[in-house]
């Protein structure tokens, strides 16, 4: 075992007996032999590099603290701005989806079918009317030619010119319809 001991800490081989077995027993004379070992100074002289080193590297990152805070809170910043218009995105997309909806084909075949019913209402409404001589109903709707219906007593000509222009635009937006609804109208999306 001495010898083992002597091969592993070849320093130790000019000391005596007496003096392995005082190394042993005395705590402060093993402190200071084993502080003069070569080993011993080279382990505490790396280790002293090492701290020299980790020190010089916690200075650097000290130095570049405020810089990299800045960045943190720009970054923080930035993300919170892309979330918000992130959410904007989304309610413009929906707002922009609800205002295209009333765009669609089927949608302006829906308003161009209930117009021509409503046209095709006007138009009897007016028949009947002067028929009967009476004011046709109050009807905010324009007849499609630029006047509104006709109010009160009219004449026989007014009447006609008046009836044949409604009729007219009801004719149109009916054929309209029609061709529509037989796929021979196309829309462009563009």
């Amino acid at each position: 075992m001495a010898t083992h001991l002597l091969q592993d800490y070849p320093e130790l081989s000019h000391f005596s007996r007496e003096d392995l077995e005082d190394l042993l027993n005395d705590p402060a004379y093993f402190q200071a032999v084993f502080h003069s070992l070569d080993r011993v100074k080279d382990l505490y002289r790396s280790q002293a590099e090492l701290g020299l080193a980790n020190e010089t590297i916690a200075q650097n990152n000290v130095a570049h603290q405020d810089s990299l805070y800045k960045l943190r809170a720009e970054t923080q910043a930035a993300f919170d701005e892309a979330k918000a218009l992130e959410k904007r995105w989304k309610v413009l997309e929906k707002e922009q989806k609800e205002v295209y909806q009333r765009f669609t084909s089927q949608f302006l075949l829906m308003r161009l079918k209930h117009a021509t019913t409503d046209q095709d209402d006007t138009t009897e409404a007016m028949a009947n009317s002067f028929v009967q001589q009476q004011p046709p109903p109050p009807s905010s709707r324009e007849d499609g030619s630029g006047t509104s219906t006709p109010r009160g007593n009219t004449s026989v000509d007014d009447f006609i010119r008046q009836f044949k222009e409604a009729r007219k635009t009801y004719h149109k937006r009916a054929m309209w319809a029609d061709k529509w609804t037989k796929g021979e109208v196309i829309w462009r999306e563009d």
